[in-house]
C-alpha cells in the first residue's frame, strides 16, 4: 500500500504517510509548559503507528500571540527540557515529530492576554471578536525574528520538523487574507505585499534552522468565506513565500467558515484533497491533506492519484490511537472511527475551555489500559439497554472478565444512535455502533438478548451482581392541546422524530414550494431541518428560547447558520406551540400574539425525556447491599451520546467500589 511507504523530507525521513494533524488540546500547564498529559497523549498515537506527528500549536510570542488558556509555548529557552522529552518518547516508537509554531494576533482574547490583540489591521478575526490594533513596521520584524528563533528551539529540543501556521485567521493569515488586512504599506494591498510577513517568516526560519532541516506551512488552500482567498488566490500568494518552505500543509477555512476547517460531519472523506493536488501541482513539492478522512481506502486512493504526499488525520486520532496499526495489520474493521460529532474536541476546547474529550473514546489520554484490570472473583453484570451507553458498559464489563448479559427490548441493538445514522447527514454516527457490535462479537462471555420485555423477575434469574440500566429516553409530548391527537398517526403529517426516521426513505428528493415546520430549535429539531432544507422544502423553524441551536458545539453552529441563509429557513424564537391541528400549529409569539402556521409536514421535537420502565422495579426487587444498580445515559437524564459512553465505561469504578476488581 502507498500509505505504508517511506518518505524522505530533507535530512528527516517519515516511515508512512499518516500525519497527525495539529489540535489544539487544552492540556498544557499554566505556564504555557508541555504538561504530562501531553506526554502520554502523544506517545499513544506513536505507538498506534502514526509515521509523523505535527505538535499542537504553540506560541512563539507570549502572552500577545497567545491562543488559548493553556496553549503551549516555545518563545523561551526553558521550555526546552519538556518538549525534548516529548521528542524522545515520541522517537523511540519509530516516529517523526514537528511542532506548529504560530502567533494568534486578533484570533487572542483580549481578556486573557491582558492586553488588546494585535494585526495587520484593525478587523477582529471573528464575529464578535476583540478588535486588534495594527502593528507597526518594527513590530512585526520583531515577530519574524520570534518566529526563526522559536524554530530553532524546536530544533534544539529534538524536533524533526518545524511547521508554521498561516491560516485559519491567525496572525500570517490575517496578512493574507483580503477580509482582515486593509494595509497601505509594504504589508498590505497587493499579494504580493500581503504575502510579505509569510516569505519573511520562513526566510528567517531557514536562516536559523540551516538548509537541512524540514520546514512545513500550513496554509488555508480556500478561505471559503465572501471576499477571501480563493484556491486560485492562494496559489498566486504561495508562489511569494513558498521557496523556503518543503511541505505544503493543505487546509481550508477562518473563523468564520470554521465548518471547513473543522470538518462538519456532512463532508465526505478526502473532500480537500482537490486543493492539495492543486498546490502540488503548481509547486511541485510533498503536500499534506486533510477532511475528514476516516476510510482507509479513501486515504489510499488520494496517494496513488498523486493528489497528497501525506494524509493528515487529527479527530480520527483522538478517537482511535491505534488506527494506522489496524489498518497495516488487517484490522480495519475494528477501528474506532472519528463520527465527526466535534463535541468533545471543538466543542470542549472552542466553546468551552476544557481539555479535549472524544464522544467514541471515553479515555483520550491512556487508551484501552482499563483492559490490564481484571475481575478477581467471579461477578455477573446485568445490563438493560443496547443503545450506545448500554453497549459501552456491557463490553466493557466484559472485557475485565465479567459474566455480562445485554438486554434488548428492540430488534437492533445502537439504540437512538442507530436512528439518528439513517438522517443522511449524519451517517457517522453508524460507525460508532458497527465498532461497539464487532467489539462485543469478539467477546466470548457477553452474551446479547434482542426483543426482550425485561422483568425483574428475569433479571433475577441471572444471578446479577451488577446491574446496569441504560433504557435510553423518549420524545418529550408536553400536554398542549391536539399534540397526542395528531403525531404519529398513520397517514398523518405531525410528526415525531422518531416516526421521521421511521418514514425518511417515503419523503420526496425535491420539496420545492412544500411548507415544512418545526417546532423545536435544539440539536434534535435542527437535524430535521437540514432534512428538509437541503431537499429545497419552505421551512420554519419554532423555538420558545430566544436562541435557536443554543447548545450545539460551534461547527454544527456554523453549519446551521450557512443553512438558514442559504436555503432563507424561517426562525421563530421566542415562539411557543400552543395547538396542534392536522395541517397546522398555532403558536404564541412574544407579543403575545398567536399565528398560525399551515405546513405540508409538521415536526415536534422538543426534544428528550428519560426512560426508566424497569428501574424502580429493580430497585425494590434487589438490595442494595447485595446488588449494586446504577443508571447511566439517557435514561438518567437525556443527553449526548459522549456521556452515556462516559457513563458506560466508568462500570470499572462500580467493579472497583465492590471490590471486584482490586483497588
Amino acid at each position: 500500500m502507498k500509505i505504508f511507504e517511506p518518505i524522505r523530507i530533507k535530512n528527516m525521513t517519515v516511515k508512512n504517510r499518516v500525519s497527525m494533524a495539529p489540535m489544539g488540546t487544552n492540556f498544557g500547564e499554566q505556564n504555557g509548559e508541555m504538561s504530562f498529559l501531553h506526554l502520554d497523549y502523544y506517545e499513544q498515537r506513536a505507538m498506534g503507528g502514526v509515521g509523523l506527528i505535527i505538535v499542537e500549536n504553540a506560541s512563539v510570542d507570549s502572552p500577545q500571540g497567545s491562543n488559548g488558556t493553556t496553549q503551549l509555548r516555545i518563545d523561551q529557552d526553558n521550555y526546552i527540557p519538556r518538549l525534548f522529552k516529548l521528542c524522545e518518547n515520541v522517537h523511540r516508537h519509530g516516529t517523526c515529530i514537528a511542532i506548529q509554531l504560530n502567533h494568534a494576533g486578533a484570533s487572542a482574547v483580549e481578556s486573557r492576554i491582558g492586553m488588546q490583540p494585535v494585526s495587520a489591521s484593525d478587523i477582529p478575526s471573528k464575529k464578535g471578536g476583540n478588535i486588534p490594533r495594527p502593528l507597526t513596521k518594527d513590530e512585526i520584524l520583531a515577530i519574524v525574528k520570534k518566529y526563526g528563533e522559536a524554530a530553532k528551539r524546536a530544533q534544539l529540543a529534538g524536533f524533526d520538523a518545524a511547521e508554521i501556521h498561516a491560516g485559519h485567521s491567525y496572525l500570517i493569515s490575517q496578512f493574507l487574507s483580503p477580509t482582515m488586512n486593509k494595509r497601505t504599506d509594504e504589508f498590505g494591498g497587493c499579494a504580493e505585499n500581503r504575502a510579505r510577513l509569510a516569505k519573511l517568516v520562513l526566510e528567517e526560519v531557514r536562516r536559523q534552522v540551516g538548509p537541512m532541516f524540514p520546514i512545513f506551512v500550513r496554509i488555508s488552500a480556500d478561505e471559503m468565506v465572501d471576499g477571501g482567498n480563493s484556491l486560485e488566490d492562494m496559489l498566486e500568494l504561495l508562489s511569494y513565500f513558498q521557496k523556503d518552505a518543503d511541505v505544503i500543509d493543505v487546509s481550508a477555512g477562518l473563523n468564520g467558515s470554521l465548518q471547513y476547517q473543522i470538518d462538519s460531519c456532512q463532508l465526505p472523506d478526502g473532500w480537500r484533497s482537490y486543493m492539495s493536488k492543486e498546490v502540488k501541482k503548481r509547486f511541485g513539492k510533498p503536500t499534506i491533506t486533510t477532511g475528514n478522512i476516516r476510510s482507509p481506502k479513501v486515504a489510499e486512493e488520494i496517494l496513488e492519484r498523486g493528489e497528497a504526499d501525506f494524509i493528515g488525520i487529527g479527530r480520527g486520532l483522538i478517537a482511535d490511537p491505534e488506527w494506522v496499526n489496524k489498518v497495516q495489520f488487517g484490522k480495519e474493521d475494528t477501528i474506532r472511527k472519528c463520527i465527526s460529532c466535534n463535541i468533545g474536541c471543538a466543542g470542549h476546547r472552542i466553546q468551552l475551555n476544557r481539555p479535549i474529550r472524544c464522544t467514541v473514546n471515553p479515555d483520550v489520554n491512556h487508551w484501552e489500559t482499563y483492559k490490564s484490570e481484571k475481575v478477581t472473583k467471579p461477578c455477573n453484570v446485568v445490563v438493560i439497554g443496547g443503545g450506545t451507553a448500554g453497549l459501552e458498559a456491557a463490553c466493557t464489563a466484559a472485557e475485565v472478565g465479567c459474566q455480562t448479559f445485554l438486554l434488548e427490548k428492540e430488534g437492533e441493538f445502537g439504540g437512538l444512535a442507530r436512528k439518528i445514522a439513517q438522517i443522511p447527514d449524519k451517517y457517522r454516527v453508524q460507525y460508532f455502533v458497527d465498532y461497539q457490535l464487532k467489539r462485543a462479537e469478539n467477546l466470548p462471555n457477553l452474551y446479547m438478548f434482542r426483543n426482550i420485555e425485561c422483568s425483574a423477575d428475569f433479571v433475577e434469574s441471572l444471578k446479577p451482581n451488577v446491574i446496569v440500566n441504560a433504557t435510553g429516553s423518549q420524545p418529550v409530548l408536553p400536554p398542549i392541546e391536539g399534540l397526542r391527537e395528531n403525531i404519529d398517526q398513520e397517514d398523518g403529517k405531525v410528526f415525531s422524530i422518531l416516526k421521521m426516521i421511521r418514514d425518511i426513505d417515503t419523503f420526496p428528493e425535491d420539496l420545492a414550494g412544500k411548507k415544512v415546520v418545526v417546532i423545536g430549535g435544539g440539536a434534535v429539531g435542527l437535524d430535521v431541518v437540514e432534512f428538509f432544507a437541503e431537499r429545497n422544502a419552505d421551512v420554519s423553524v419554532v423555538e420558545m428560547l430566544p436562541q435557536i441551536g443554543r447548545d450545539l458545539d460551534p461547527i454544527s453552529k456554523l453549519r446551521m447558520e450557512e443553512i438558514f441563509e442559504k436555503h432563507h429557513v424561517c426562525l421563530m424564537p421566542d415562539t411557543a406551540l400552543t395547538k396542534v391541528g392536522s395541517h397546522a400549529f398555532i403558536v404564541k409569539k412574544s407579543d403575545g400574539n398567536l399565528e398560525t402556521l399551515e405546513f405540508e409536514y409538521g415536526f415536534v421535537c422538543l426534544g428528550m425525556r428519560s426512560a426508566s420502565p424497569v428501574l424502580r422495579e429493580l430497585q425494590e426487587k434487589f438490595p442494595p447491599e447485595e446488588v449494586e444498580i446504577v443508571n447511566i445515559g439517557d435514561s438518567t437524564r437525556a443527553r449526548r451520546i459522549i456521556d452515556g459512553v462516559s457513563e458506560g465505561r466508568n462500570i470499572i469504578n462500580v467493579l472497583k467500589k465492590r471490590e471486584y476488581i482490586p483497588r
